[in-house]
């Protein structure tokens, strides 16, 4: 160890957690990674699912996800899923519009994102297509990816060239917005023709 250099120390130094640091990431992995306490009761099973809806918002499929990692009682978990659908506690349609809505407003994201995200979510198609017609109604899409271009070509830095617009336009599809939409908005608000930067597919 004394031959160590004195430019080694420090990354050697790093290369091991403190005693508090090492507690505070084995907590995290427990939370994060342990089962949860196992339920062997529908009113346990239920008072959960009351708690995680507090929290925030299931669809169908996630609570249900959730309540068998609770629960290895099939017949219980069909029993609380049950009573929460049947006291209007999960519902995949209300689910999918309030996420759409919250996904539009607040996140800035596309009818594209917003599908896939609610499909991972085990949100059936019927729904998703609902829930993005309703917000279609209530916001101008092409006025978001407007309004997202303007913000951040006033960010831009120097001359806007065709990286910088192709970037934006890269990050307008990931945000799941359509690419004619996109491909429009820019080409109106910077009088440019979009460089060629493939991509275009949803």
């Amino acid at each position: 160890m004394h031959n160590r250099t004195r430019q080694e120390r420090p990354l050697l130094a790093r290369t091991f957690l403190s005693p508090l640091a090492t507690r505070r990431f084995l907590l995290y992995s427990s939370l994060v990674y342990s089962k949860p306490r196992q339920m062997d009761s529908e009113s346990a099973l239920y008072d959960a699912a009351i708690k995680m809806l507090t929290r925030r918002a299931h669809s169908v499929h996630e609570m249900k996800q959730a309540l068998e990692r609770r629960c290895e009682d099939r017949s219980l978990v069909k029993k609380v899923m049950t009573r929460l659908k049947s006291g209007g506690l999960i519902d995949d349609g209300r689910y999918a519009s309030l996420f759409a809505r919250h996904r539009t407003e607040s996140r800035k994201q596309g009818k594209f994102r917003i599908a896939s995200d609610l499909r991972a979510r085990g949100v059936p198609d019927r729904h998703i297509e609902a829930a993005l017609e309703e917000t279609a109604e209530q916001i101008d899409e092409a006025a978001l990816v407007r309004q997202l271009i303007e913000r951040k070509l006033r960010s831009f830095r120097g001359e806007i060239v065709d990286k910088k617009l192709a970037s934006l336009y890269r990050s307008l599809l990931r945000a799941g917005f359509p690419a004619d939409v996109v491909r429009r908005e820019l080409k109106s608000i910077t009088r440019e023709n979009l460089p060629d930067v493939g991509g275009d597919a949803q």
